[in-house]
């Protein structure tokens, strides 16, 4: 029996999934989206799983990538504290003709403060009889409930993208790949007083960012190296990491910088020194792209919002 699924606040029943990101940040609500690839229906197709949070409730949202690019809605969860029916259930919606089902149970989910929940919880889509995407650690209870089998693929996760708000200080906790360990980052923007050869004092924007509480990244003179990118390591994994801190420093009002994680193959060419983007390669729009192909090209992306 399926339950009868109703539109969270976070998001509105005649927006795009595009315009229900904008609606979301313009807001101030968390949001954490995950994207993985997976075959459904005969095509492999990128599935979007996203969790947004705020005073009242935690939403979630699957939506499944149909002809062209575009995207189809797969089910919209309100997660009231008062509403608990609304906790489990399913939804079925046809892609290419194809029924999908998406089964869900969060009665017990722990969130420990988070957008996304860490743990007693799950999250399956279903297709021809198969679990083609899986989240969450009730995995036995997920086959059970659905009575399906595990797809003969594995879904890839492409990659994760997160909005965190503050006013200097940005924490995230997140992983850098689907199975290892979550790690605490916190970025920091700070003006430094530095005293000029005439004795003038100059205020000049810096930026650290720490993982697990050690120094990865300090970028002084932000002012000039706004956009650049800067290999660091995180348990002997390399990572590129890119950032545009642009409208941080230069437009006013809520404004927002783009952090970029990308893991490094060993063989790959890769220079440990700081660099600045060409204003075309530092635009949000041109990063994205990092994250096509296959599962060496996961991303982890961090819109940080800055409030005054």
């Amino acid at each position: 029996m399926q339950d009868t699924i109703g539109i969270p606040a976070c998001f509105s029943s005649s927006e795009k999934p595009s315009d229900d990101l904008t609606a979301i940040t313009r807001s101030g609500q968390s949001v954490f989206m995950s994207v993985y690839r997976t075959k459904i229906a005969h095509q492999c197709r990128l599935v979007t799983v996203t969790w947004c949070k705020n005073l009242l409730l935690h939403g979630l949202s699957v939506s499944v990538e149909g002809p062209e690019g575009e995207s189809q809605y797969g089910c919209k969860v309100e997660l009231k504290p008062w509403c608990f029916w609304r906790k489990q259930g399913s939804k079925r919606f046809l892609i290419d003709g194809k029924p999908v089902d998406v089964f869900w149970d969060l009665k017990v989910a722990k969130f420990n403060g988070q957008t996304e929940p860490v743990s007693e919880y799950y999250v399956a889509v279903v297709c021809n009889e198969e679990v083609v995407l899986l989240v969450g650690d009730l995995k036995k209870e997920a086959y059970r409930k659905t009575g399906c089998r595990p797809a003969l693929i594995d879904p890839i996760l492409v990659s994760r993208k997160e909005h965190i708000f503050g006013k200097k200080r940005f924490s995230a906790r997140v992983k850098f790949h689907e199975k290892g360990r979550f790690h605490e980052i916190s970025i920091e923007c700070k003006n430094r007083n530095v005293n000029s050869l005439d004795g003038v004092v100059i205020v000049e924007p810096e930026m650290e960012m720490r993982i697990d509480g050690n120094l990865a990244l300090h970028v002084q003179h932000l002012q000039w190296k706004f956009r650049g990118n800067e290999s660091i390591n995180v348990n002997k994994r390399r990572l590129q990491v890119y950032w545009d801190v642009h409208d941080w420093l230069f437009t006013p009002g809520l404004r927002h910088a783009l952090f970029i994680f990308k893991p490094v193959l060993s063989s790959s060419p890769l220079s440990s020194s700081s660099s600045s983007m060409s204003p075309q390669t530092g635009r949000s729009g041109s990063l994205e792209r990092l994250n096509h192909g296959g599962p060496s090209e996961f991303c982890l992306f961090l819109y940080a919002w800055k409030i005054e």
